[in-house]
């Protein structure tokens, strides 16, 4: 061979190489942009995963939390526990809500509506477990019926009254506190 058919064949093969090289350059460049578009993609699963965990973390604290302040709001006192309200609702309103505590009005003992009334049949007077009226502590005159619309089904007791003659039969729309009772 000549030398010049020599330096034909390298410079052939320098571009054979060349063009092979390039070709696999590319092909790296190709697979380097996937895999930085796939890390990015990851990352970004990644950074919605932990928001999401961070979120369902406080959640749960936030429901711990609520749950341990509602359970302060109760007092114990011989074999009951008793849910004293800060807010006024009317007697429809906070029996539910002793309700959903799952507990009841208080059967007696405050200006707050206790667990009695003669809403099912005017004139006969029940606990909310339905247990009749034996023991009486109306005020003098009372239960007189005598609202504004001649309702007053729902009793409550007032605190500026001898506790053994405090009740005094009211409307059910009034708003007043009430005492929540749960037996165990």
């Amino acid at each position: 061979m000549t030398c010049i058919n020599l330096w034909m064949s390298m410079i052939h093969f320098l571009q054979t190489s060349n063009n092979t090289l390039t070709k696999e350059r590319d092909q790296l460049q190709t697979s380097y942009n996937t895999l930085t578009k796939e890390r990015d993609q990851l990352q970004t699963s990644y950074n919605t995963l932990t928001k999401e965990r961070d979120q369902a973390k406080l959640q749960t604290e936030r429901d711990f939390l609520s749950r341990r302040l509602t359970n302060l709001s109760w007092q114990k006192f011989e074999s009951s526990w008793y849910f004293l309200s800060t807010e006024s609702k009317t007697w429809k309103e906070s029996r539910e809500d002793c309700l959903k505590r799952g507990a009841d009005l208080v059967i007696i003992n405050r200006m707050v509506w206790i667990g009695l009334t003669d809403s099912v049949n005017e004139g006969t007077w029940k606990w909310v477990d339905d247990t009749p009226l034996t023991t009486r502590y109306w005020y003098a005159k009372q239960p007189d019926n005598a609202g504004p619309n001649g309702e007053e089904d729902c009793a409550e007791i007032h605190k500026d009254q001898s506790p053994l003659k405090a009740w005094n039969d009211m409307s059910c729309g009034s708003k007043l506190n009430w005492v929540c009772e749960k037996v165990f």
